[in-house]
């Protein structure tokens, strides 16, 4: 297990604010539920991404 796998990302007005980097999928996700719960306001955007991959696995909020 990679235990840098699953980054997560808080950006605020564009520029970084926080990461964090987890080697469970599982838990990376339930980090982003906490990150929007916590930070997540007009002008910040969340996106976990596995780095193994390059795939964007969820992002806050929703682009759609």
């Amino acid at each position: 297990m990679n235990p840098e796998r699953f980054h997560l990302t808080l950006t605020s007005e564009g520029e970084p604010a926080m990461q964090g980097w987890w080697g469970s999928e599982t838990v990376a996700r339930g980090k982003v539920t906490g990150w929007i719960g916590q930070w997540g306001r007009p002008g910040s955007r969340i996106t976990l991404v596995d780095e193994e991959t390059g795939d964007v696995l969820t992002s806050w909020p929703d682009d759609g």
